[in-house]
């Protein structure tokens, strides 16, 4: 196997089966150049996927169940790679959108990069955005209550790298050492808005945040906010925490506004 260039972190809450069709796709695209850090959050059994994969994969058992950023920010320590990949268990490749990824992220000055996600009809999922404005998360919650469709931001783009505020954390690939420099995901979001928070204390610092829209992947959305009064819970505590952050009141005066 070649030395890893890219290490992918996905966290197992029960994931076993999207599991299986995750590690069957990536062992279909042929790379020896990645790892797969796999950390399982609630006791199940991997060995018998693990085999004849023609990556490395590391397991790491969690004694306790943590949160989404407890487990990335772990993964990190494992990490061999050059870039890191935070990834959801739920999503599927159907083409290897890692050159163009690698390529986009070596544009200057450095970023957060992500593929063009699209849903299992192959329509694209609004998974990169401009920066929301205090309001807008209710006015999304109330749209899909009622059924009412709002439509997706208008993000620019040249050729085929687009450039929104920032990228949900399905997919999510940086520099290792820029997630290092930036303290990685903040722990005390939970479920929701670490990736809006990271993406912002990155621009802060200088980067950009880009799409490679060239090779979409798959995602499997489940959208538990409005369905489980605890996520929405945690949704409504994280859109607070956020909008009353540090880095979010950077954003507004760096922004003039």
């Amino acid at each position: 196997m070649s030395p890893a260039l890219i290490s992918l972190s996905v966290v197992s809450h029960g994931h076993r089966a999207h599991i299986a069709l995750l590690l069957a796709d990536l062992a279909r695209l042929g790379r020896t150049d990645i790892e797969v850090i796999l950390t399982v959050n609630l006791p199940e059994s991997f060995d018998d996927l693990l085999a004849d994969l023609p990556f490395p994969v590391v397991v790491v058992n969690n004694p306790e169940p943590k949160g989404f950023a407890a487990n990335q920010n772990a993964a990190v320590a494992h990490a061999r790679g050059q870039w890191f990949v935070v990834l959801n268990p739920d999503i599927r490749f159907h083409g290897d959108p890692f050159d163009a990824l690698l390529e986009v992220s070596r544009m200057a000055p450095p970023a957060i990069v992500a593929p063009q996600i699209v849903n299992a009809q192959g329509q694209e999922e609004d998974s990169a955005r401009h920066f929301p404005s205090p309001l807008q998360p209710f006015k999304r919650y109330l749209a899909r209550l009622f059924g009412v469709h709002l439509a997706n931001d208008s993000i620019p783009t040249r050729g085929q790298v687009a450039y929104p505020d920032w990228v949900a954390g399905m997919f999510m690939m940086l520099p290792k050492t820029m997630m290092e420099q930036l303290g990685g995901l903040d722990e005390r979001y939970r479920m929701y808005y670490e990736d809006v928070d990271l993406c912002a204390r990155a621009r802060l610092a200088g980067h950009e945040v880009r799409v490679a829209r060239a090779i979409p992947v798959e995602h499997n959305a489940q959208r538990d906010s409005h369905r489980k009064l605890r996520y929405l819970r945690w949704h409504v505590s994280s859109v607070i925490r956020f909008f009353t952050s540090p880095a979010y009141r950077s954003l507004r005066q760096q922004r003039g506004r």
